[in-house]
């Protein structure tokens, strides 16, 4: 259940598919050291490695056994790890070059669904690693591609053809950019290891100056180097930080947590710990609560754990690594640790596993039908790692004054008749109502409307 992957996640592309294989591996190469060593003592032995000093033969020795780990972790998940033969196709291109051509439009218009009242089209193409996304007050729309180090403005439909009217690199060749947010006339960008910002200027579509490092020496080892930056209504930077890792103890406490800041990056306070990846997050509008998605850990089964949406509170724990969604105790971390395990935050919504939930955007445009005056959208990148691939789609959650949250389908089709067609990444909704969905894997963002039907002329 992961989000950081087309750079750096299994479920959001091939490079981190890889990545996570080699973890598995080396923790098979950990568990079965002796053998490997053994099997290390009797090469020392050979003519070949007699000329060799002893460090080199036993750097040799370590690199064949991670080579031989890494292999077989290949062939347990492509042979004997119960993937799907079309899905193997589907995770090797995403090894291959990490997406596909766009769909056509007949595709698109054929196979995606979203609710009565709604419709969608390709808003913009060739966006390898689309990501994440910001409206401008003029209709423009900002975007991250990590891939290439690009933020990216898409020009606004004022021509009518229902298409974005052309892009314009705001930013080229920095370092895998994410998190992009617009607050007070300031553009800020979450890369690997910093986050910056520079002045923006909405009429004009256009930065002002250089880039100002607000926050840097952020760690970008591991699995989720991926960071995202947004501004809260307190006024207040916030950062979301994954994991280095599937499951472990991080070595720097600021991995997997949410961090605030001031607004030119200091004060910096570790306000939630335990969320394996909180990639996506936002605040209601009727209360400013702050909710942030979170992808579980791999590696338990095609059921558990749950993915999660998490009500993020100051000083709150979220399980990871001991325990996950409600109650999964983890079985490497959560032994011993029952006193953690009990004072763990449970999600205030869980979605499936493995569906791996990425960006999440509440709704504010009020010319839409009551039920989605308070709700949410969230991007289910999709599994890679189910028996049954599972998740790819945009889901509706909608909150009632209860506090009872129902998930409900929103766009849905990507994985149909033809295959797959995308993995959505993120939502963004621009000051006319229309919303915006990101696609890694096509490279594409769509924009979905509400067009209710009109009452005949009498």
């Amino acid at each position: 259940m992961d989000g950081e992957r087309q750079e750096g996640d299994k479920r959001e592309g091939g490079e981190g598919v890889f990545h996570d294989v080699i973890l598995t591996a080396r923790a098979d190469f950990a568990r079965y050291s002796g053998h490997y060593f053994a099997s290390l003592s009797e090469f020392e032995g050979r003519p070949m490695a007699q000329g060799l000093s002893r460090g080199l033969r036993w750097l040799i020795g370590i690199g064949i056994a991670l080579s031989v780990a890494a292999v077989a972790g290949f062939i347990w998940l492509f042979f004997l790890g119960g993937v799907a033969l079309s899905d193997r196709t589907m995770i090797w291109r995403m090894l291959r070059d990490g997406g596909i051509d766009p769909p056509p439009a007949d595709v698109v218009a054929r196979q995606l669904v979203a609710p009565q009242g709604f419709s969608i089209s390709l808003w913009a193409t060739d966006l390898p690693s689309a990501r994440l996304m910001v409206p401008t007050p003029t209709g423009d729309l900002i975007l991250s591609q990590p891939r290439g180090g690009f933020v990216v403005l898409l020009r606004a439909d004022r021509d009518g053809d229902g298409r974005s009217d052309g892009r314009k690199n705001l930013f080229e060749a920095l370092d895998r950019p994410n998190g992009v947010d617009l607050h007070d006339g300031w553009l800020y960008i979450a890369e690997a290891t910093t986050v910056s910002r520079v002045r923006f200027d909405a009429e004009t579509a256009s930065t002002q100056g250089a880039l100002e490092p607000l926050i840097t020496g952020l760690t970008a080892d591991g699995n989720h180097w991926r960071k995202t930056a947004r501004v809260g209504p307190d006024g207040k930077l916030y950062l979301g930080q994954g994991s280095t890792c599937n499951v472990c103890i991080e070595k720097d406490p600021r991995r997997a947590t949410v961090m605030r800041f001031d607004l030119e990056g200091a004060n910096g306070a570790i306000i939630a710990t335990g969320v394996r990846n909180p990639y996506g997050f936002d605040w209601t509008p009727w209360d400013a609560a702050l909710y942030a998605t979170e992808n579980s850990r791999d590696l338990l089964g095609d059921d558990i754990p749950a993915d999660e949406l998490n009500r993020i509170v100051e000083g709150g724990f979220y399980g990871w690594p001991v325990v996950h969604g409600r109650r999964v105790i983890d079985p490497q971390f959560g032994s011993g640790n029952a006193a953690r395990i009990a004072e763990a935050i449970a999600p205030a919504h869980e979605f499936r596993a493995h569906n791996a939930p990425l960006g999440i955007r509440f709704l504010r445009y009020p010319n839409r039908p009551a039920e989605f005056q308070r709700a949410a959208l969230v991007a289910l990148h999709g599994s890679w790692n189910r028996t049954e691939p599972d998740g790819y789609k945009v889901v509706s959650l909608h909150f009632g004054e209860t506090g009872v949250i129902e998930e409900r389908p929103f766009l849905d089709g990507f994985r149909g008749e033809t295959g797959l067609i995308g993995r959505p990444v993120d939502v963004a909704e621009g000051p006319d109502g229309s919303i915006y969905v990101s696609d890694d894997y096509a490279g594409v963002v769509y924009r979905v409307r509400y067009e209710p039907a009109r009452e005949p002329s009498r």
